[in-house]
């Protein structure tokens, strides 16, 4: 459940969350695409994503 206010809509969470900001929608898009489709190795892609969580403070 969102802890923020959503837009209403039938849609999912997820999908009325990015509504709130398309231009990180696209970015993250972009990010998910060069992680999951470029040239690291699955334990380099893994460490990158928690040196992201790490640096922003989230729990590994």
């Amino acid at each position: 459940m969102a802890r923020i206010e959503l837009p209403e809509g039938a849609e999912t969470e997820q999908t009325r969350m990015w509504q709130l900001a398309p231009d990180l929608y696209k970015a993250a898009g972009n990010f998910s695409k060069t992680m999951y489709a470029g040239q690291l190795s699955t334990r380099e892609r893994e460490v990158a994503r928690m040196r992201i969580a790490q640096i922003n403070a989230c729990p590994i």
